[in-house]
Order: C-alpha cells, then sequence, then structure tokens
C-alpha cells in the first residue's frame, strides 16, 4: 500500500489511544464510537454488515485512498471531532480505527 491510501484520524502521541476496548485480546467493546463507524461503512459504503470487525484490515472492505478521506470528513461531521493530525492507512484494521477515533472523542 502506498502513502496515498492513508486516512487522517487522531493518535494519542504515543501511539496509543484509551479506549476500553481490547481487540488484541479478542474482546471487542462496542462503543458509541464502534456503532458509529460500522453504520458509516454499511450505509455509505456498502460494506457488508458482518465484514466489518475489529481485526479486518481497512483495505479489505476495499477502501480506497479517496473512500478513506470520506470516511474520515463523515466521522469528522458525525461526531464532531477533530482528525486531522493522526494518520491510519488501509492496512490498519477497523478495531485501530475505532480505537484512535474513539480516544479523540474521549479526549
Amino acid at each position: 500500500m502506498s502513502t496515498s491510501e492513508e486516512i487522517s484520524t487522531s493518535e494519542v502521541a504515543d501511539g496509543s489511544a484509551e479506549t476500553g476496548t481490547s481487540v488484541e485480546a479478542g474482546a471487542f467493546v462496542e462503543t458509541g464510537t464502534w456503532t458509529e463507524i460500522r453504520t458509516l461503512l454499511v450505509t455509505r459504503f456498502g460494506t457488508a454488515p458482518d465484514a466489518v470487525r475489529p481485526e479486518a484490515p481497512l483495505r479489505r472492505l476495499r477502501l480506497d485512498s479517496l473512500a478513506l478521506e470520506e470516511l474520515r470528513l463523515l466521522i469528522e461531521d458525525r461526531l464532531d471531532v477533530d482528525l486531522e493530525d493522526a494518520v491510519l492507512t488501509s492496512r490498519d484494521t477497523v478495531g485501530r480505527l475505532v480505537e484512535v477515533v474513539h480516544g479523540k472523542v474521549s479526549a
């Protein structure tokens, strides 16, 4: 994947995000952020609901660089948050996207 396939999102300075979710342990807790992002992926991008899983890479959801930018703008609008200062690529997972956005929403 090239660097052109990036989505600007928010990331905590040390690279972590305090979210109350645990993708690594397989115990992904549904949050309002998760629900909003899942809804956007399904309704705006035609992603199959069962494909939106925390471990799913964004590229597997067929989100190219333009779609990732559109998703960023939709998330900013829907959650009233500024996501311009961090970067996610299509290699990142849905869970990582949720962690990053939730960390910004909670801040």
